[in-house]
């Protein structure tokens, strides 16, 4: 689980370097865990995004099936540890605002 993500931390940031703006990531880790970099990236399942069920029409729209990722009758992800998100790169998005 925490390999998957990681991965997905990877990539976001490499979203951020290839938008030209990694360079507003926060230096220090612990600013890092506090969102301290533009964007936000909203996985199903999350608070910020409850409904599972919400993740069918993104697979349908990434075409899942062409690397073998399919959803349970539950609407979980297969195979297991897959994820995906909405990655949002406006300087105002934020899980939660506090």
């Amino acid at each position: 689980m925490e390999c998957a993500e990681a991965l997905a931390e990877f990539l976001h940031k490499q979203v951020r370097t290839e938008l030209g703006i990694a360079g507003d990531d926060a230096r220090e880790i612990r600013q890092l865990f506090r969102q301290g970099y533009r964007g936000s990236r909203y996985s199903f399942g999350y608070p910020a995004c409850p409904r599972l069920e919400d993740q069918a029409p993104l697979l349908e729209i990434l075409g899942a099936e062409r690397i073998e990722v399919a959803l349970t009758e539950e609407f979980m992800l297969e195979p297991e540890q897959s994820t995906s998100a909405i990655v949002v790169h406006h300087p105002q998005a934020k899980y939660f605002n506090t």
